[in-house]
């Protein structure tokens, strides 16, 4: 079969390294043609040929309307490829022919946990993998880790899905689908908030009779065979789940992520390990609280460059009065369903970053108290000024960092050191 790989990116990287090289892969960002180590030769994308290609497999990010994809005979996502291609298995089987071990000829067809949404998906797949990792599961997809350096022969893949690669999948189905809140996101790849919400649930399509998906309340859900659970609160999940929040320490939107990952293990094991799921540790920059020397709360959310990031974050932190840093390149995404939210709060707002006076037009129009700070350390000396042990000081952008800092790993990290100088 002749091989063509879309893209030069990490997960179609993974699966010429497992067939063992010499594939063939066509990149926009190539303008010279060479070979790299494993003895693939990288073309630019203007050399593809559909008449020398029977087969073109996708980095998830290759956009809808990418000439590659419109000259493709047979293109096919990762997910296709790994979990649902007899061209990948016999691929391997041919590599590994004569070799002993458990993953010479293991076959691709673990159960599978797709978990989706505009935010949170990356702490929801940690944290459920953190609770079935006793019961031999391992996560990737999207979180970082392709599906072709996966353990073939683990008993369940939790992976994290992005719109994108949804978009590509057509034949792969999940045993379970969790799809997280949703809020218009990636309209410039995607096209329509319609069209972003449809790739959301398409994996629904595929699923068959007595597979569970959980899905957000109020969406246009297709017709399906799976056994769809709609939530719309931590409340319903918990009665439908017999699930007791009590006894989780976390709030916002990662309660509601915590509720999902035991609502599945309820489902898979009749298990609700409370305690395990309470030693799980979050990532960095994702709602990180910490303490100055006079003991008063600091919240860094560095990571949330979106709007639904943040009206989460606010809404986590709606019982005590917020000092809200706000800022940076929005893309022009509307920011008045954040304002909606913040209005009724006890909250001061300051603004830093390339939408600066957006935010300042936005705080007259909602009539929220708003500081122009321009930068973060302004922001955190006017903060100091007026912050006590009764408040909480967060970061949360709602926006890229790109505009004052190298990434918003940088932005937090940097947050963090000024608050410990004070």
């Amino acid at each position: 079969m002749k091989r063509s790989f879309f893209g030069y990116g990490k997960t179609t990287r993974a699966i010429a390294k497992k067939l063992g090289g010499g594939c063939t892969f066509y990149d926009d960002n190539c303008t010279e043609p060479y070979v790299d180590e494993h003895k693939n030769n990288i073309l630019p994308s203007a050399a593809f040929d559909p008449e020398k290609s029977d087969l073109e497999i996708l980095t998830p990010s290759i956009p809808p309307q990418h000439p590659l994809l419109k000259r493709a005979k047979n293109p096919i996502s990762e997910y296709d490829y790994v979990l649902s291609s007899e061209s990948f298995e016999t691929s391997l089987a041919d590599k590994n022919h004569g070799q002993e071990g458990a993953l010479a000829n293991a076959p691709y067809r673990p159960f599978t946990i797709w978990i989706s949404g505009t935010n949170g998906k990356t702490t929801t797949t940690q944290m459920l993998t953190h609770l079935l990792a006793h019961r031999g599961a391992v996560s990737g997809g999207n979180i970082g880790v392709p599906l072709a350096e996966l353990d073939p022969t683990a008993a369940i893949w939790v992976l994290e899905s992005s719109s994108f690669t949804l978009h590509h999948t057509r034949t792969a189905s999940p045993n379970i689908y969790l799809l997280l809140p949703i809020t218009p996101d990636h309209l410039n790849w995607h096209g329509t908030a319609e069209a972003y919400a449809a790739d959301k649930l398409k994996p629904l399509l595929t699923m068959r009779e007595g597979e569970l998906a959980l899905i957000p309340k109020g969406l246009k859900v297709p017709k399906t065979d799976a056994y769809v659970v709609e939530y719309d609160s931590d409340l319903f999940l918990c009665e439908y789940f017999n699930l007791d929040s009590s006894r989780l320490h976390y709030k916002g939107a990662f309660l509601q992520d915590a509720l999902l990952s035991l609502a599945i293990t309820r489902v898979l094991f009749d298990e609700t390990d409370y305690s395990l799921l309470n030693t799980f540790q979050r990532d960095a920059h994702r709602q990180e609280e910490f303490y100055d020397k006079q003991n008063r709360l600091w919240v860094n959310d560095s990571k949330a460059t979106n709007l639904d990031a943040t009206i989460q974050a606010v809404k986590g932190y709606a019982d005590k009065p917020i000092h809200l840093i706000l800022g940076g390149d929005d893309k022009g995404v509307d920011l008045s369903p954040l304002f909606e939210v913040m209005k009724p709060l006890d909250l001061t707002l300051y603004t830093i970053g390339a939408n600066s006076e957006k935010l300042l037009q936005l705080s007259e129009h909602y009539k929220i108290d708003a500081v122009e700070s321009h930068t973060l350390a302004n922001a955190i000396k006017n903060i100091s000024s007026v912050l006590d042990t009764k408040s909480v000081a967060l970061l949360s952008p709602a926006a890229a960092s790109f505009d004052q800092f190298n990434s918003y790993t940088h932005r937090g990290e940097t947050f963090i050191a000024l608050v410990k100088n004070l």
